[in-house]
């Protein structure tokens, strides 16, 4: 079975990427055809950049990158639920993707982001990553605006339409993670 990680990239408190993330999760999991997972960046004390090694070799030597390194590498595509924050994702979010790199190769990324222009700019960066990392994003996203899909700026109501645009990233992500499966198990046997 497929197996997507919803991945929360944000650590702020009061953030309210949990709640959207939950949303994503709850959606996801009345399906049939992959299995989901949160995976909160919270749960995961990644220090800024601490491997003496640039993670294309591979040779990680710390205790939470070798921990981080398993959970990515048990996926077969993720789903980034992200802030926008000056125009680009967050930090930690980009300190977490920065920290490896074959285990996020020939997975599908989808993104589901929230701002004041529906985190569009975060998502925008996100992609220019994944293509580094030899990830497939997918075309659909979700951009949850703070101003009409929150009360408040803070209490998450994603509009109906929302429901359907996360189910089409969700679509791909999945399709793209079947798809890429022979490219990620030729890497595991060479």
């Amino acid at each position: 079975m497929t197996k997507i990680g919803i991945i929360l990239g944000s650590t702020r408190p009061g953030r309210n990427g949990e709640a959207v993330a939950k949303w994503v999760l709850d959606l996801a999991s009345q399906r049939t055809d992959a299995e989901f997972e949160l995976v909160d960046l919270l749960d995961y004390k990644l220090p800024h950049l601490d491997e003496p090694v640039p993670p294309s070799m591979a040779q990680y030597s710390q205790a939470h990158t070798l921990e981080w390194a398993a959970k990515i590498a048990s996926f077969d595509g993720f789903v980034m639920v992200t802030p926008e924050y000056n125009h680009a994702t967050s930090g930690v979010l980009k300190n977490a993707i920065d920290f490896l790199f074959a285990e996020w190769n020939n997975k599908a990324v989808g993104f589901v982001g929230y701002g004041s222009v529906g985190g569009a700019r975060a998502v925008e960066s996100l992609r220019l990553i994944a293509g580094e990392l030899m990830m497939a994003d997918v075309r659909a996203a979700v951009t949850l605006s703070l101003a009409t899909d929150f009360v408040n700026y803070s209490q998450f109501t994603p509009g109906a339409h929302q429901t359907g645009a996360l189910t089409t990233v969700l679509d791909q992500v999945v399709a793209w993670s079947t798809a890429l499966a022979p490219l990620r198990q030729a890497a595991v046997a060479a």
